[in-house]
């Protein structure tokens, strides 16, 4: 008999998860797991996960539970550090070994680093890009480090992703299950948030739940409407659930695998043509890829102060982060756009890129701050992208210019003319 722990991490899925697929095919017994991390609190003084990222990964959750019931097996919820809760819970089912997806963020990787100097068997497999890093035209560590040569190299080469894996055709049976160590038997119990119908991604609502059946139900409905046509047109909306496609909270958890979107898409374009719209969408899913091989090649040095520049540390301000949290800053952009980040755990990308600059450049304060409340807040949070876009507004990451500086007046003139969004989270 071989038993094997199967650990989810951003891959809530079944269909075209790489490592899943194979832990189905070299065990007898599978044990799918998920970590949730002890509570914790930030260097800047608040709770690392807050309540809408919990409510969000609550019903991923629960979503593949189901499916996994569906087949024959369960998810096993356990509370702890994987280093510590999972090498005590391959002893107590007899596992020989562990599957999981390969994270090149530094505490991601430093978990499994644990794990292996424990003396546990650990496969590791890529599979969150479109393109695996063995199918890029250049070895991981000599990427172009500007994205717009990285994207030119690529389509020059023609690579394209691989077609999307299916559901394992059969998954294991569960191992005989003593008591757990750590292991939690119903879903933790999470803080009550009233729905809020101003939201742009309304998560309590059924389609926009976690979880791959409500992505796959998104996803078809995007396409089958042709909103990628006009989606280069409308991705700089800052209100509304059609303005963009809103793959972002599926693609971050793993509900919703980028080969899977890509597919989606050339069908898409198969039948009705394609078009500046849809291939932005291919654009942005590069954005993706690039943020991922980013950290196979910098690793590290992306979570410095200075992160890839030779600028000193950044100063801060603590008061004025707290201004800049409450949405009480003076600047009604800023504040309208902290508001809603806080209300609804989501926030547009022009809006993203808005908060982030007036933290950095008008308040002077740490971008390390800024992206640890990102990841608080965010239900589609992100390790890869979120650090390599604060780094690009901070001018301490890849880009060529020395940081991105946005005019927040200009902006609300140039994509909120009749002050309608400012209107909108005018209050909390």
């Amino acid at each position: 008999m071989n038993t094997i722990i199967y650990w989810f991490r951003n891959d809530l899925r079944l269909a075209d998860n790489a490592a899943l697929t194979r832990a189905c095919a070299a065990a007898t017994h599978i044990l799918p797991v998920y970590c949730h991390p002890p509570d914790a609190v930030t260097p800047w003084g608040f709770a690392r996960a807050g309540a809408h990222r919990r409510h969000f990964l609550a019903s991923a959750l629960a979503d593949l539970a189901s499916q996994l019931r569906s087949r024959g097996s369960d998810l096993i919820e356990l509370q702890g550090q994987p280093q510590d809760i999972l090498r005590r819970v391959a002893t107590a089912v007899g596992a020989t070994s562990i599957f999981c997806e390969m994270i090149a963020a530094p505490e991601e990787a430093g978990e499994i680093a644990a794990l292996r100097m424990s003396g546990i068997s650990i496969d590791t497999i890529w599979h969150s890009t479109l393109l695996s890093p063995a199918e890029l035209p250049f070895a991981p560590e000599r990427m172009p480090d500007v994205f717009s040569a990285f994207r030119h190299a690529l389509e020059r080469a023609e690579v394209l992703p691989a077609v999307p894996l299916p559901i394992p055709a059969t998954i294991p049976p569960l191992p005989d299950l003593p008591t757990l160590p750590g292991a939690v038997l119903q879903s933790a119990a999470l803080p009550e948030l009233k729905p809020e119908a101003r939201s742009s991604f309304p998560y309590h609502l059924p389609a926009f739940s976690g979880g791959a059946t409500a992505a796959n139900v998104h996803l078809d409905q995007y396409f089958a409407r042709k909103l990628a046509h006009t989606y280069k047109a409308t991705r700089n909306g800052l209100s509304g659930t059609d303005y963009s496609s809103k793959f972002s909270p599926w693609l971050a958890s793993g509900a919703l695998s980028p080969r899977t979107a890509y597919a989606a898409l050339k069908r898409f374009e198969a039948e009705h043509g394609a078009n500046d719209g849809s291939y932005w969408l291919w654009f942005e899913l590069l954005w993706r890829d690039y943020f991922r091989i980013l950290h196979l090649k910098h690793g590290l040095k992306l979570y410095r102060a200075r992160g890839l520049s030779s600028q000193a540390d950044p100063a801060h301000h603590p008061d004025a982060l707290a201004r800049w949290r409450a949405g009480k800053t003076g600047e009604p952009l800023i504040d309208a756009g902290m508001r809603e980040l806080a209300a609804t755990g989501y926030l547009s990308n022009r809006l993203r890129q808005n908060v982030a600059s007036y933290l950095i450049h008008d308040l002077g304060c740490d971008w390390r701050a800024g992206a640890a409340w990102f990841e608080a807040q965010l239900i589609d949070y992100d390790v890869y992208s979120n650090q390599g876009n604060w780094l690009y507004i901070a001018g301490r990451g890849t880009n060529p210019r020395d940081g991105r500086r946005f005019n927040p007046q200009k902006q609300a003139r140039d994509y909120d003319p009749q002050g309608h969004y400012r209107a909108l989270w005018s209050s909390g």
